[in-house]
């Protein structure tokens, strides 16, 4: 049994130090949440508005452009290529992504349901990765498959509550009776 389980109920907890370590790496996973969260955040904006990074202007969302049909009906190769194929430019397909888009960002952001955040962030990652299949430098690993182990990562360790809004979230009320939406 530990000391803990040997302490009288009556008695407080002993509240633990944390390392400068410990710090550090709150701090380090807080700041790959922040820069994830920005790489979604920006995705939208940009195919949003037509910035001219990844989305030239006459192609924007507002425009009447499709955010999904360029490179899903163009770019994309391997066993899935019909179906993705069949889903480009196809307006619930680019409802889904661009809310998919700022949702996972904001959430990454505000540090706010990072476990729905990875989940559904894991899942895009995870469909983007098979359109391009196989991966041009690599036989099978991807940039997209690590940034879903680093989604799962970031939920597991709740990073959201560094720099983030996670501990005054985890203690909504509908949050306490859903532990998933933390």
């Amino acid at each position: 049994m530990t000391a803990m389980a040997n302490r009288p109920a009556t008695e407080p907890a002993t509240p633990t130090v944390e390392t400068p370590r410990q710090k550090a790496t709150r701090h380090v996973f807080a700041v790959v949440r922040l820069a994830l969260g920005w790489y979604f955040l920006w995705a939208f904006v940009d195919k949003t508005f037509g910035l001219g990074f990844s989305t030239p202007t006459e192609r924007a969302w507002i425009n009447g452009g499709s955010p999904t049909a360029g490179f899903l009906g163009n770019a994309v190769k391997g066993p899935f290529a019909g179906f993705y194929n069949g889903i480009a430019g196809a307006a619930w397909a680019d409802i889904l992504f661009m809310v998919g888009l700022a949702a996972i960002g904001t959430a990454l952001i505000l540090g706010i349901g990072i476990r729905v955040a990875a989940v559904t962030g894991g899942l895009l990652y995870v469909m983007m990765w098979t359109a391009v299949l196989p991966p041009d430098t690599n036989p099978f690993l991807d940039d997209h498959l690590i940034n879903t182990a680093v989604l799962a990562g970031l939920a597991l360790y709740g990073a959201g509550d560094t720099l983030g809004l996670g501990r005054v979230w985890g203690r909504l009320p509908l949050v306490q009776r859903m532990p998933w939406l933390k």
